[in-house]
């Protein structure tokens, strides 16, 4: 049964076709942004738990680090030193578990060592392009405009009061910020 228009004539053949293909494709489009912004936002939560960890990777190479008794200064030979420092005769953990990387999704960081084949920083292998590019605190400012999450670096610099290096690597020390004055 055909449906007249208002004028009288018969409806057109296929209005009814052309009209369930024009929603299928405005739901199409519209799947296809959703999953863009879910992806973009995936990928941001995963910047930001690689900004924290690497964080606390190079706060547990720093305690390790700094826990060396007697004058020669120590990083780690391996990230599971971190766990249970095997220099201690007690249980000493200067991190809690050995963390996968946010990015990649696995437990193989890329290692930046001393001149001791000694771990003092990780990174993220990854190739990919981070999505942040700017807005990181003072200790990461090395980080923006950088080409890949493999540029982030997290390395542990102590502090020097002395102006020899005690493990080979140039130490330099972080910058403090500098308060601004009240008004």
């Amino acid at each position: 049964m055909e449906v007249p228009m208002p004028n009288g004539e018969p409806m057109p053949r296929g209005f009814t076709y052309i009209g369930v293909l024009l929603a299928i494709a405005l739901l199409g489009a519209t799947l296809a942004a959703t999953g863009t912004v879910w992806h973009t936002a995936q990928q941001r939560a995963r910047e930001a738990d690689l900004l924290f960890i690497g964080e606390q990777y190079r706060q547990a190479i720093g305690r390790y680090y700094l826990a060396t008794e007697g004058g020669l200064k120590q990083y780690p030979q391996t990230l599971a030193d971190l766990i249970r420092d095997p220099r201690q005769p007690s249980v000493v953990r200067h991190l809690r578990k050995l963390y996968r990387d946010p990015i990649t999704g696995s437990n193989d960081w890329g290692l930046i060592k001393d001149s001791n084949d000694h771990i003092m920083g990780v990174y993220c292998p990854s190739k990919l392009r981070p999505i942040k590019q700017a807005n990181f605190g003072l200790q990461y400012q090395s980080f923006e405009g950088q080409e890949h999450y493999a540029d982030w670096q997290f390395i542990y610099k102590p502090r020097s009061r002395n102006p020899q290096p005690t493990t080979g690597v140039s130490a330099s020390p972080t910058p403090t910020p500098t308060p601004l004055p009240l008004r």
